[in-house]
């Protein structure tokens, strides 16, 4: 298994943080909220279709902890498990702008509270949760330490949306990143998600040309995968949908890397499903390093990496599509130690 850019024939989150902050650096995940607009029902909304109980939390015992025993808890594994010793907060579950800005003010104090090793906090939200008021918060810490903003936009497509009961529209999303930009200097990345009804391979271009004329410096890939309790369950189990292959998805992914901007860094390749028992399908989203590997080893075999059709507009850009692709060259990359497709 690869680690770091050696071999990876995309630019990864993990080399991004290396450049800001001169080492390695590794999220704790936590939670602080429990609920969102769609949950709630406001203005006709729904629940996302994919979305379960935990709304995207890795670790469901975090609820029952406060916010500084939820980072001794979990700084303390990973400082065991990884020798870390630079960590960002990540405010993942749910929308973490959903709240009153008292309360997340006291979160993010307390946050960087927890000791010199916190150099900054991750902040999951959406595009209908923003406020004035939540940009002059995010900019205050910002010039402190290190504060990213994650904003779920999913898809730049209304049926893609639709279809997830987003209860936002494409062109909102679009407004909250330029908001975001033209109001902070926060770091800013978006997630979107593969494997809608409605997706071809020239939707997923299109995506990858739409982000590039973004000021955005990330991007987080999710596989739609079936919860069990989600609408989603309901649409899988009459036969209204299925879940893409991890060929497929594996081929999307390529499509929408060799067309990405090379300093977009990449936070991961597709979805994990870390609770086992409520995954309903498809299977692949449970393997985590299985499924990463697939993925480069599909990369590698088409000699694709991110950037591959992209024309660079600067030099910097220029070293990092060279890098890249001298990465993906079957003469510098390592064997893989796991299955391909």
């Amino acid at each position: 298994m690869e680690k770091g850019w050696n071999g990876l024939p995309y630019y990864s989150i993990s080399d991004r943080y290396k450049s800001l902050f001169g080492a390695k650096v590794y999220k704790i995940p936590v939670a602080v909220v429990d609920d969102c607009p769609n949950r709630l029902g406001l203005k006709g909304m729904q629940t996302c279709s994919f979305c379960d109980v935990w709304g995207s939390a890795a670790r469901s015992e975090a609820f029952d902890l406060s916010l500084t025993d939820q980072i001794h808890k979990y700084r303390a594994h990973i400082k065991d498990k990884y020798k870390a010793s630079q960590f960002l907060v990540y405010f993942q579950a749910y929308t973490n702008s959903f709240a009153k800005i008292a309360d997340l003010e006291l979160n993010f104090k307390q946050s960087l509270d927890c000791g010199n090793d916190i150099v900054g906090f991750v902040v999951g939200t959406r595009p209908d949760c923003l406020s004035l008021a939540l940009f002059k918060l995010w900019q205050t810490y910002h010039e402190q330490k290190h504060v990213s903003v994650e904003l779920g936009i999913q898809s730049f497509f209304e049926d893609d949306l639709i279809f997830f009961r987003r209860g936002h529209t494409a062109e909102e999303s679009l407004r909250a990143i330029k908001k975001i930009k033209d109001l902070t200097t926060v770091d800013l990345g978006i997630h979107l998600i593969f494997g809608s009804p409605y997706e071809t391979d020239k939707r997923i271009k299109e995506s990858a040309l739409m982000c590039n004329d973004l000021p955005i410096t990330n991007v987080k890939l999710h596989n739609l995968h079936v919860l069990k309790n989600t609408a989603l369950e309901t649409l899988y189990n009459n036969g209204s949908f299925t879940p893409i292959s991890l060929e497929v998805y594996a081929q999307r992914v390529q499509i929408f890397l060799e067309h990405l901007r090379p300093d977009i860094a990449i936070h991961r390749l597709s979805a994990f499903s870390s609770r086992y028992d409520e995954l309903v399908a498809p299977q692949w989203t449970s393997n985590k390093m299985g499924t990463h590997q697939a993925i480069i080893d599909h990369l590698r075999r088409e000699t694709s990496f991110q950037s591959r059709f992209y024309s660079p507009k600067s030099e910097s850009e220029n070293i990092l599509q060279r890098q890249l692709a001298h990465q993906s060259s079957p003469s510098t990359r390592p064997t893989s130690s796991l299955n391909s497709l």
